[in-house]
C-alpha cells in the first residue's frame, strides 16, 4: 500500500506513506520509495491516493453473539429512528404476531424511552404491558431496551414465565409496578432473568449463525479484534442463553476451523446480575474449550457485574438522582454493606485464581468500591501485571483515576453510548454530572490505560462515530456539546481503539500498531483523518479490511489496483 497516510499508532504516533505486508505480517513501514523493494511480480499494490491506513480496529467490549441475534432478521429493530413512538413499536409487534405461529415468542431490541413520543410528551411515562397486550394477547413479547439493562414484556410473557405480583425479585433487580401494585411489564437489571429464563433455548446452530452475521458487519466496519465480555454460566439466562457457556464452544469451533473472521478475546461470566460470591467462586472452575490458536480465540479472564446503569437509576451513586435514590450494587446482599462484601469476595476469588477481571461498573460510588476491592486483592495476593479494568466507568473521579494509574487498573469507556444518551442524562443526573460522564481527558491525562468500545448491541459498533464523539462531545439528539473540557485529540482517540486495547488483550507485542513484525491487521478508510472535519468522520467510507494479511472486506468503490 502506498501513496497515502499510514497511522502506525506507535509510541511516537509516527505517520508514513506506505506499508508492506508479507504473508500475515507487516514487514516494512515508511516512504513509497522505502517499500519499493517489497514489490514483486505477484504483489498486489494498493494505490491509496491520499487515503488513511490504520491498525485494525479493536472493539474491546462487544457482545458479538447478542449483536448478531439482536439484528434483523433475528430480532425486531426497535432503535431510533426506526421507531419513534410506542405506537410504532406496537405496530411492529402486531406485524410480527401476524407472521408468527400461535404462542411463538416475539423478540425485539433497542427501544429508548428518551426517543419515544409518548414518553417525551408525558414526563415519567414508560412503556407498559397494556401497550402491546391488545396486539399480542397470546404471543409472549420480550423487548429489551438499547442498554439491555431494562426489558419490557407483555402479560403473555409474564404468564409464560410464571411471574406475578407475588414473585420474589432477585437481589439488585427491580420490577416496576403501578400505584395499585400491578406489574407494568418493565423489568430492570437482574429481574430481567425472571422472564429471560423462559425464552426458547438457543441452539449451537443459532449461535453460529449469529456470530457469522456479526462478524460480517464487523469486517465491513474495519474491526479486526473484539472482546466478547460475558459468556458462561452467568449468561445462561441472558438474551435467551446467547451469553451462555455454549457460546465459548461455538467460538472455539469456528476458530479451529479457520472460519472465525475476527480475533476474539473472551471473558467468562461466572454469575449474572445479583449473583452470590459462593456461586461466583464455584463457577470459576467452568471447563473451557480448547484454544489451539490464542491469537484468534482465547478466554482471557472473568467478568463481574457490580452495579447497573445511570439511565435506569441502578448505578450506585454518591449523590441522589434527579428523581431521588442513589441506586445500589447489583450483587447479592440485603444491605449496602453486605453487597460491598460480596463484591470484595468475588474480586478476590477471581484475582486469586489468576484471572484478569473486567468489572461492569458505572456509578461513582460503585467505582470507588470496585477499585477498593481490586487494590485490596492485589495487596493480599500480589500479582505482577494483572491488568484488571473497569468496564464503562461512567463517573470515575479524578482522584480514583490517579489511584487506578498507581495500581495498573485500566478503564474501558464508551463514546458511542455517550453520543446516544448525553441529552437524556441531564434529566437523570443533572446537567453537571451529565456533562462529566465518561471523562476522557482526565482519564488520558491520569496515565491509566484507556480503551474505547461500543458495547454492541447497545450501540452500533462504529468506531468512526466514537472518534467523532471523543473529539466533539456532541449529543445525538440535540447536537449540543456535553463536557467540552473532556475532549481529546485524534491521536489519543485512535489509541483507545488500537494500541490500548492490545494492552487489555495482553497482546501489545504482536498487534495494535503498524510496525514491522506485527500481524497485518489493518483498515483503509477513504479520507485523510487528520484533515477531515470531525463532524464528517462517521461517514468516512471503510474501503478495505485486512486480517492477518488476508482481505476480509473490500468496498466496491474505489477499485483496488
Amino acid at each position: 500500500m502506498r501513496g497515502g497516510k499510514v497511522f502506525t499508532v506507535d509510541a511516537d504516533f509516527t505517520t508514513a506513506s506506505a506499508v508492506a505486508i508479507l504473508d500475515d505480517l507487516v514487514v516494512a513501514v515508511g516512504s513509497d520509495e522505502e517499500i519499493e523493494e517489497w514489490i514483486g511480480p505477484e504483489t498486489e499494490v494498493v494505490e491509496l491516493a491520499g487515503r488513511s491506513v490504520l491498525p485494525g480496529i479493536n472493539d474491546s467490549h462487544l457482545h458479538a453473539i447478542a449483536f448478531g441475534l439482536d439484528s434483523p432478521p433475528l430480532s425486531l429493530d426497535l432503535t431510533h429512528p426506526t421507531v419513534t413512538s410506542i405506537a410504532d413499536i406496537r405496530e411492529a409487534v402486531r406485524e410480527a404476531v401476524a407472521a408468527a405461529a400461535p404462542g411463538e415468542w416475539i423478540v425485539g431490541t433497542g427501544w429508548d424511552d428518551g426517543y419515544l413520543a409518548e414518553c417525551l410528551a408525558e414526563p415519567g411515562r414508560l412503556p407498559h404491558r397494556d401497550d402491546v397486550d391488545a396486539v399480542s394477547p397470546d404471543n409472549p413479547v420480550f423487548l429489551q431496551d438499547y442498554s439491555r439493562h431494562t426489558s419490557w414484556v407483555n402479560s403473555a410473557a409474564l404468564w409464560a414465565a410464571g411471574v406475578d405480583e407475588s414473585t420474589p425479585v432477585p437481589d439488585g433487580g427491580y420490577v416496576d409496578a403501578s400505584a395499585d401494585g400491578r406489574l407494568t411489564g418493565v423489568l430492570r437489571e437482574g429481574a430481567q432473568a425472571l422472564v429471560q429464563g423462559a425464552l426458547p433455548a438457543l441452539t449451537a446452530e443459532r449461535r453460529e449463525q449469529a456470530i457469522r452475521s456479526a462478524v460480517r458487519k464487523l469486517q465491513e466496519l474495519g474491526i479486526t479484534s473484539i472482546t466478547d465480555p460475558a459468556l458462561g454460566p452467568g449468561g445462561e439466562a441472558l438474551a435467551g442463553g446467547a451469553m451462555g457457556t455454549e457460546g465459548l464452544a461455538v467460538y472455539a469451533r469456528l476458530a479451529a476451523a479457520g472460519e472465525l473472521g475476527v480475533r476474539v478475546s473472551a471473558l467468562l461470566l461466572p454469575t449474572g446480575m445479583s449473583g452470590s460470591a459462593e456461586e461466583f467462586r464455584e463457577n470459576l472452575g467452568t471447563e473451557l474449550p480448547e484454544q489451539p490458536d490464542p491469537r484468534r480465540f482465547r478466554v482471557l479472564g472473568v467478568k463481574v457485574f457490580a452495579d447497573g446503569i445511570p439511565p435506569s437509576g441502578t448505578a450506585w451513586m454518591h449523590e441522589e438522582y434527579v428523581g431521588g435514590g442513589c441506586g445500589s450494587l447489583c450483587v447479592g446482599g440485603a444491605t449496602d454493606e453486605q453487597r460491598v462484601e460480596t463484591l470484595r469476595e468475588m474480586v478476590l476469588a477471581g484475582h486469586e485464581a489468576g484471572h484478569q477481571l473486567g468489572i461492569h461498573v458505572t456509578g461513582d460510588r460503585a467505582i470507588d468500591a470496585v477499585v477498593d476491592a481490586i487494590v485490596a486483592a492485589q495487596q493480599a495476593h500480589p500479582r505482577p501485571d494483572a491488568r484488571h479494568y473497569l468496564i464503562h466507568g461512567d463517573f470515575v473521579s479524578a482522584a480514583t483515576l490517579a489511584r487506578m494509574a498507581e495500581h495498573g487498573i485500566g478503564v474501558n469507556m464508551n463514546p458511542t453510548i455517550k453520543w446516544t444518551i448525553a441529552d437524556l442524562e441531564v434529566g437523570v443526573v443533572g446537567a453537571e454530572r451529565a456533562s462529566y460522564e465518561w471523562p476522557y481527558r482526565l482519564a488520558a491525562e491520569s496515565g491509566v490505560h484507556l480503551m474505547s468500545s461500543s458495547d454492541a448491541p447497545v450501540t452500533v459498533p462504529d468506531w468512526r462515530q466514537g472518534l467523532s464523539t471523543m473529539l466533539l462531545r456532541e449529543g445525538k439528539a440535540s447536537g449540543e456539546v456535553s463536557g467540552p473540557d473532556q475532549r481529546i485529540d485524534l491521536a489519543t482517540a485512535l489509541r483507545t481503539y488500537t494500541s490500548n486495547p492490545a494492552w487489555q488483550d495482553f497482546a501489545e507485542d504482536w498487534k495494535g500498531t503498524l510496525e514491522a513484525g506485527k500481524v497485518a491487521d489493518l483498515v483503509v478508510v477513504g479520507a485523510d483523518l487528520e484533515t477531515v472535519d470531525p463532524h464528517d468522520l462517521p461517514t468516512v467510507p471503510v474501503d478495505l479490511t485486512v486480517l492477518g494479511g488476508r482481505v476480509v472486506h473490500r468496498r466496491a468503490e474505489p477499485a483496488v489496483v
